[in-house]
């Protein structure tokens, strides 16, 4: 099988991007996908923080606790079986998991937590503040992170919730690495920086065996890993820019996936070979109101916008696999979501709304929208809708950056847009949709409040503040669904969709896992029948 594997290696080098020519099916234990991969900058688990990357650095590398296959929305022991909290000493003390080793052959040790938590500090790269937001910096991290008879105690500086720590130690910068492997390979002081972006250093289920950017990556399999060695023996991701590329070969035999098909796409797929997953994703989707603008600034004007969207419709038609009705900052599926969806489209409800409260019609209002589908799409349907109200949206297409850069700057009127937690608790989507503790045009902060200048009520600042700071789970999510249910009715920020992820596979391929976020991307279960 080894020959097999190289050789199907050589072919999916090989490949044209578009032909005619049929190929074998796959071996049996090696699953090929095609995927566009030109987004990576960085592997390392200290820089990476793109999509792709985040994928493989859940397949190469273990934290002391993670969302894992078996079920992603349950944080699982990892390298640590067990952790005890002390909230009022604001310490974690993890016991590691016995006679687990690095694809090296070396044994994981408490002392490789210790270099990998303290190497994202000292390295400062994109993902470092995930791990400085819980008070780490260079100079206290080695007084922060310390072993204690043959146990890692973390020590953290904040009102923080031991759950909102543990879920931090769950995101992709606290991975952990192999310490003698790493600073073998360090080149002038890099801690092993550049070696890490084109190898791999980890205990998780595949070692990363080859990666060519934009070209290819080929995974194998970790045959010590701790869960048990995976079923594909190989891995191998193709760099398929193209959709109908990717159609072609997945429908002719030559890949087992292809991640990034259109729905037109998915729903031409042929039933008898090809079956395609959903996926719900992190991504909340919303139009929010500019509070810089006094027409938008009347609650009725947000209660009434409510009613104009037309979630149903939307989503059973031109979204349809791409968008799931949802109305609350949190995804369903995770601790502490808020499900409910209270609001359909009634425009008669709306205009009620709107004279009741003495708004005088019709108000005009430029909408910003990044220029690619379905976002122009969803424009165009909101600017239908609530035009039957007397709201008209001059809808304003640009590309994602002229988008952004106007939404951070605060000189929008309506924006329509998408948010995704940086790590897996809900204090992700909290601060940015619930809190707002300083309004001034100088007090810049990456949040959906401030860049629609809603001055949060006082008391929601203080719950989302409480929220992060309880120690009882239940009470936090609790504290969370409140918060939800606030944001959702009376605020200028109208949540409508949860994103959706459709992947496309041949009917043989079994186990495949994709969670809410591209660091849930699972390929350890695959099997294929």
């Amino acid at each position: 099988m080894k020959l097999f594997t190289a050789a199907l290696l050589a072919t999916a080098l090989s490949l044209p991007l578009a032909g005619t020519a049929a190929f074998a099916a796959t071996p049996a234990d090696a699953l090929v996908v095609a995927q566009n991969i030109d987004d990576i900058v960085a592997i390392d688990p200290a820089q990476a923080y793109e999509f792709t990357s985040g994928e493989l650095n859940t397949n190469l590398y273990d934290r002391l606790v993670q969302y894992d296959a078996e079920d992603t929305t349950v944080l699982a022991p990892g390298l640590a079986t067990e952790w005890v909290a002390d909230d009022a000493a604001k310490t974690i003390t993890f016991t590691l998991r016995d006679g687990v080793t690095f694809s090296s052959g070396n044994p994981v040790r408490p002392e490789d937590v210790v270099f990998s938590f303290s190497r994202v500090i000292k390295l400062n790269k994109t993902p470092a503040f995930i791990l400085t937001q819980l008070g780490w910096t260079p100079e206290n991290i080695a007084d922060m992170v310390t072993v204690a008879d043959g146990k890692v105690v973390v020590k953290y500086d904040g009102d923080f919730s031991s759950a909102f720590v543990l879920n931090v130690l769950a995101a992709r910068p606290a991975s952990v690495v192999d310490e003698v492997t790493v600073m073998a390979n360090e080149v002038d002081g890099d801690m092993g920086n550049a070696w890490l972006n084109t190898n791999s250093a980890g205990s998780g289920p595949f070692v990363l065996a080859d990666y060519r950017p934009a070209e290819i990556i080929r995974l194998t399999a970790n045959a010590n890993y701790f869960k048990g060695a995976p079923a594909m023996k190989t891995v191998i991701i193709r760099h398929v820019a193209e959709a109908a590329t990717q159609q072609l070969l997945l429908t002719s035999g030559d890949v087992d996936i292809a991640k990034n098909l259109t729905p037109d796409q998915i729903g031409s797929l042929p039933a008898d070979s090809v079956k395609v997953e959903t996926f719900p994703q992190a991504a909340v989707h919303f139009l929010s109101f500019n509070q810089k603008d006094e027409a938008l600034t009347p609650p009725a004007v947000w209660e009434a916008a409510r009613y104009l969207v037309d979630y149903d419709g939307m989503t059973k038609s031109f979204l349809a696999g791409q968008m799931e009705k949802h109305q609350a900052f949190w995804p369903k599926g995770f601790p502490g979501s808020y499900d409910e969806t209270p609001y359909s489209l009634d425009v008669e409800k709306a205009k009620q709304i709107l004279a009741d409260a003495g708004i005088k019609t019709p108000i005009t209002v430029t909408l910003d929208v990044i220029n690619s589908t379905p976002f122009t799409d969803v424009a165009q349907s909101l600017q239908a809708s609530f035009a039957e109200a007397g709201i008209n949206f001059e809808i304003l297409p640009g590309t994602g950056a002229q988008v952004i850069t106007k939404y951070r700057e605060r000189t929008h009127q309506a924006m329509l847009l998408y948010w995704g937690p940086d790590f897996m608790d809900p204090h992700s989507n909290a601060k940015a949709f619930a809190y707002n503790s300083n309004n001034a045009d100088d007090a810049y902060a990456a949040t959906t409040t401030w860049r629609n200048a809603w001055a949060v009520p006082q008391e929601m600042n203080d719950e989302v503040t409480a929220a992060l700071a309880e120690p009882d789970q239940a009470k936090r999510n609790e504290l969370y669904v409140d918060l939800q249910k606030q944001v959702q009715e009376t605020s200028p920020i109208v949540i409508m969709f949860q994103a959706t992820y459709q992947v496309a596979m041949a009917k043989a391929v079994n186990g495949y896992v994709n969670g809410a976020t591209s660091d849930f991307v699972y390929y350890r279960l695959v099997t294929k029948q």
